[in-house]
């Protein structure tokens, strides 16, 4: 028998883990991304970071601002700009109805994850509602009640 190496099985490249900490995720989308070449290698090898990122629309076309993806290590030197605004690749629909969602007050398009799917970077959008303190805690209240007692059911 032949002892293999785990591979990562997830096609996950970089994600925004704390946004469900900092907002109430109510539906997500599933986007293309228009990257360059030097772009997708630094994803590739884990130099995309997606905090305080944001989706804007603007002329019928959405947008990703703020979203940091390292320049390549290993590319020309003139490579990409880090935190360039990336264009998402929707249809009209989704984009009409990102954008009506967005117009409601205290919701906010943010991008969730970029991961690859059949070879192509794709980006997890998630309409997103913003959440108090209060909430904040109530929420981690229940996270750590779960954790006791799953804890507590292991160990029985």
């Amino acid at each position: 028998m032949i002892a293999m190496s785990k591979k990562n099985t997830s096609n996950e490249l970089c994600s925004y883990r704390a946004a469900s900490h900092h907002y109430e995720i109510l539906e997500t989308l599933e986007a293309g991304i228009s990257l360059v070449g030097t772009e997708v290698k630094s994803l590739r090898d884990g130099g995309g970071n997606l905090v305080d990122n944001y989706v804007v629309i603007k002329n019928n076309e959405a947008f990703l601002r703020n979203a940091s993806i390292a320049p390549y290590k290993f590319g020309i030197t003139f490579g990409h700009e880090e935190k360039r605004e990336r264009k998402l690749l929707l249809h009209k629909s989704e984009i009409a109805k990102l954008k009506k969602q967005s117009t409601i007050k205290g919701f906010t398009l943010l991008a969730l994850s970029f991961y690859l799917k059949k070879g192509f970077v794709k980006v997890k959008i998630g309409i997103c509602r913003g959440k108090k303190a209060h909430d904040k805690r109530e929420s981690l209240k229940k996270k750590t009640q779960m954790r006791e007692i799953n804890k507590a059911l292991k160990h029985s």
